[in-house]
């Protein structure tokens, strides 16, 4: 996909919806965007401050209409989490809902580079930043977080703060 300069990506959006759908950048990007400035601190001790533009969530779940029974949202990257097994996160529909809520495809008004997040990565600004995945490769809706993974919403929680320190 980096080769083409992403031309052959298509976003699935798939799971507890009355319209699962595929989307190509050109196409998102016909949904509307979204553009907003924020201050990232990071749990590492960094920060920055980055303008991030995208199409809002809410854009996306108007389009696929979740089921009653959808609670949550499972986003799945390309990459790799820690320990192996393709990254992912969740968030809930309500959160998904808020309007700083985005896929984001451009930072600083450019492209987003592969280190990120390009093609696509996640922006959910009341969130940290390890639940806003990078490489987007698929949506699902789903009831719960716990459906997916190991079951603690994501690939993060699964393996680095409750498989490892559960039991201590």
């Amino acid at each position: 996909l980096v080769e083409n300069d992403f031309k052959d990506y298509k976003l699935k959006i798939s799971g507890l919806v009355e319209n699962p759908i595929e989307l190509s950048l050109k196409e998102l990007k016909k949904l509307g965007a979204e553009k907003n400035i924020t201050k990232h601190d990071c749990i590492q001790g960094w920060s920055g401050i980055a303008e991030w533009g995208g199409v809002p969530i809410s854009k996306i779940i108007e389009l696929v209409r979740p089921k009653s029974s959808a609670t949550t949202v499972a986003f799945f990257s390309y990459g790799e989490g820690l320990f192996g097994d393709i990254y992912y996160d969740t968030n809930t529909i309500g959160n998904c809902m808020n309007p700083e809520s985005i896929l984001a495809w451009e930072m600083n008004y450019e492209p987003l580079t592969l280190g990120h997040g390009a093609p696509l990565r996640l922006r959910v600004e009341n969130q940290l930043g390890y639940k806003m995945v990078k490489w987007i490769d698929r949506i699902e809706f789903i009831k719960s977080a716990n459906e997916v993974g190991k079951g603690f919403g994501g690939k993060n929680e699964d393996d680095e703060y409750f498989d490892l320190v559960a039991d201590t």
